[in-house]
């Protein structure tokens, strides 16, 4: 195409080469793995979260993932995976020299390095170490939810004035944006957020992962009698931990536009939780992200990935005729309303394209049981009694061919229960 649609995209100042970016997490844990991202096409990466070493020193459990899969035999990875693992436990001084040398190699990358300390000391050494190791942009961690201290991650994140306090000491202990991760784990985000802006974030990232038990194996042969057991499993053991994936993304979507949407937050957000293709991308972007990190679709598909991600986003661009992404940014948010204000003078029927309907009877069990009762099985094809529906959308939800039910709108009729 000539006249290719443009990736690029400001995020705090910074323009990066496309939206796409490595979360700070184990894919982006050298400065070699972020080199690699880098050569496969990824805009900007975000180092995994910094240390000081000689404060904390940081062990990670083992085995410290468990996978949760669509079904036993599907996809793997196809609902999320759970981790146990903490911020990086490589020295600092190994770290910060990673970072030097992939800001040189990469000028035209940007290079985000994730910080977390226990105190305001640890706070400044990080951020000016991080700044003078050639850091474009820092990315504080208020959100890691398995630190093993009680003074860090997601226990900070959910103290409104430990937010702007450490916000405010890294701001002013470097020249370059500061951006704050959010906690998931939390009932309202905005509050955390805006607790940032008034320390001076010059952006939030949101969200992290979600605190989890992701299964209990059913281990029936145990000789030590343990037939329940918590993955992962560290010597017959486990903890809640941090959930990512496919599954986290609605909730990722819900707290990207409850802030995007609020005019008390000013600031921009990066957003991630579980963008495994290029139409996970559109939904952040159009509910008010300007910057995207992924991590899981990652670890189970490669940093090649992003060539999918880059290619079906600029696919979409050229559908609907936009230059650049910022003719998007924002797009869905005048469309989220509070229930009070939705359109109550109107009610969607299903109906069913017959040539289509294998008669499985997946609707009329979900409609029976769950629904209306206003689909049966006649000839071997599903029927709707359009007088008993009520638009619900199940039937459509659980058909198994496409397009076999579809939707029309019509006003509310008239039920004797109403």
């Amino acid at each position: 195409y000539r006249d290719e649609p443009s990736l690029q995209i400001d995020f705090c100042g910074l323009k990066f080469p496309n939206p796409f970016c490595l979360s700070s997490s184990p894919v982006s844990n050298t400065g070699d793995m972020c080199a690699r991202a880098f050569d496969a096409g990824w805009g900007g990466v975000y180092y995994k979260t910094l240390n000081l070493d000689d404060q904390f020193k940081i062990l990670h459990p083992s085995p410290r993932l468990a996978a949760v899969h669509s079904t036993p035999a599907g996809e793997r990875f196809g609902v999320g995976i759970q981790n146990v693992e903490q911020i990086s436990d490589r020295p600092l001084k190994d770290n910060l020299k990673d970072i030097e040398w992939l800001k040189k190699r990469y000028p035209s990358n940007i290079v985000g390095v994730s910080i977390m300390g226990y105190r305001d000391e640890d706070w400044e050494v990080l951020a000016r170490s991080a700044e003078l190791a050639g850091a474009d942009i820092l990315e504080l961690n208020f959100s890691c939810p398995q630190m093993v201290r009680s003074d860090a991650g997601h226990h900070v994140g959910q103290q409104f004035d430990l937010i702007e306090r450490y916000t405010r000491v890294a701001k002013n202990s470097c020249s370059i944006p500061v951006i704050a991760k959010m906690t998931p784990n939390i009932t309202d985000m905005l509050p955390a957020a805006l607790s940032a802006q008034r320390g001076g974030a010059d952006g939030i990232s949101a969200i992290n992962t979600l605190k989890s038990i992701s299964h209990i194996e059913l281990n029936y042969s145990a000789s030590d009698s343990q037939i329940y057991k918590p993955q992962p499993s560290i010597s017959g053991n486990s903890s809640i931990s941090g959930f990512s994936g496919n599954a986290g993304r609605p909730i990722a979507l819900r707290f990207v536009a409850e802030m995007a949407r609020d005019p008390r937050l000013n600031i921009p957000i990066s957003g991630m939780g579980g963008i495994y293709t290029w139409h996970d991308a559109v939904e952040f972007l159009a509910l008010g992200a300007s910057n995207l990190q992924a991590t899981t679709s990652v670890m189970r598909h490669g940093y090649g990935i992003v060539e999918d991600l880059i290619d079906g986003l600029q696919r979409h661009l050229r559908n609907i005729g936009a230059s650049s992404l910022e003719d998007m940014i924002g797009n869905s948010l005048k469309y989220i309303k509070e229930p009070s204000e939705l359109d109550m003078s109107t009610e969607s029927v299903s109906f069913i394209n017959t040539d289509k309907c294998i008669g499985c009877g997946a609707c009329v069990t979900s409609c029976s049981d769950a629904g209306a009762q206003a689909i049966r099985l006649v000839n071997g094809a599903a029927q709707v009694d359009q007088q008993l529906c009520v638009g619900c959308n199940l039937c459509e939800n659980v058909c198994p061919v496409p397009d076999a039910i579809q939707m029309s709108t019509r006003r509310r009729i008239r039920r004797p229960y109403l």
